[in-house]
């Protein structure tokens, strides 16, 4: 099993999640965060004064997968959250040594 965990623009969350349903991954935690890459942040201008913004908002996506499951997960978030521009964010791929459903005590990929 593995954990993808997704740093994506926050306006692209929509498409990602129908893109995820779409491919039956129905499994997912969402969280908004605040973040820099590369870009290091932007410089933004109120009333004549300009004023760097470093910490941008994106949206934190985690979801467990089975291995057979990974490559088309990953590519649905590929597809539906690039723009092109920097900025994109990116996505981490960990293993995952167990799973647990609480309501049933399951384990492993039964649990996922």
């Amino acid at each position: 099993m593995k954990e993808i965990t997704a740093i994506i623009r926050p306006d692209k969350l929509e498409v990602v999640k129908a893109a995820l349903q779409e491919i039956q991954c129905n499994g997912i935690t969402v969280t908004e965060v605040k973040g820099r890459g590369r870009q290091l942040g932007i410089t933004e201008s109120y009333r004549g004064r300009d004023y760097k913004v470093d910490l941008l908002p994106k949206t934190r996506l985690e979801i467990i997968v089975n291995d057979e499951d990974l490559e088309k997960v990953i590519d649905a978030i590929v597809k539906t959250a690039q723009t092109g521009d920097i900025g994109d964010g990116k996505i981490f791929v960990s293993a995952v040594e167990e799973v647990v459903r609480i309501r049933t005590g399951e384990r492993g990929e039964k649990a996922v």
